[in-house]
């Protein structure tokens, strides 16, 4: 199994002139699971959209498999998959269908032509991402404003998996997905941790815990780096949650439910 590895240097990032996140670094090698928590507004798209390019730091490089990617989002887009929050995509219900979302990301990132005709070399690596996330053959074809959040939820992760890229990204993957499809979504999420390096942006880590290596702690312009162990502390985590982070005997929880 390959390692592979996400460098962040230095990033700055913000918003006409506004410092968002400022000076963040950390070194991940995979596979690994390693979480983003954070409040909202503290940070984490920010440094979710500074990773994949879509948006220039002020300052800060972003490496990944020593190539360097930093606000260049085509230079991402081989070696970096990324599912974006389910709400962000209601804004705009284009007409698609599951089937065609997945396709159209591996046409995206296919290196050869042609590009614009399916075959069945094509047809396979569709189907197979379908099926290794779990959404029923009968949603295939669905479009995808019929289907439920959660199946929603696993179209976009094989959007993301299709071109069976080293590193993934997952920008809040449970906020939309029903409390009995929670758990199988993690699961899933950990299965892929095995193979890939996967970042997973998120207000409730508990769900993935068990699975998770690294905690990447943001809120603006602090942040911490660090096993669970070391990072989910009432010390360190007062610093982000304030009073929404509390000690219940040995344990400490985080209120923080959007």
């Amino acid at each position: 199994m390959d390692a592979h590895s996400l460098e962040v240097e230095g990033l700055t990032a913000g918003y006409g002139g506004e410092l968002v996140i400022e000076k963040v670094s950390f070194r991940l090698e995979g596979p690994q699971l390693a979480q983003i928590l954070g409040p909202n507004g503290a940070g984490k798209t920010t440094l979710i959209k500074a990773i994949l390019g879509l948006m220039e730091p002020i300052s800060g490089r972003v490496i990944v498999d020593g190539v360097d990617i930093t606000g260049d989002p085509k230079g991402a887009g081989p070696i970096v998959g990324y599912v974006p929050q389910l709400f962000g995509l209601e804004q705009a219900k284009y007409p698609v269908t599951a089937w065609e979302l997945v396709e159209s990301s591996y046409f995206m990132h296919r290196s050869r032509w042609p590009r614009l005709f399916s075959s069945d070399e094509v047809k396979a690596k569709i189907e197979k991402a379908l099926k290794i996330v779990g959404l029923d053959e009968e949603a295939w074809r669905k479009s995808l404003w019929n289907l439920s959040g959660g199946q929603r939820q696993r179209v976009l992760l094989a959007r993301a998996i299709v071109h069976d890229p080293p590193v993934l990204i997952l920008d809040e993957p449970l906020s939309a997905v029903d409390p009995s499809g929670r758990a199988e979504i993690a699961s899933f999420i950990g299965s892929l941790a095995d193979e890939k390096l996967v970042l997973v942006s998120t207000h409730d880590p508990m769900l993935l815990l068990r699975h998770t290596r690294t905690v990447i702690l943001v809120n603006k312009r602090f942040y911490a780096v660090g096993s669970p162990d070391e990072v989910l502390k009432l010390e360190v985590l007062s610093r982000v949650y304030a009073g929404a982070a509390i000690q219940v005997r040995e344990h400490v929880h985080i209120s923080d439910m959007p």
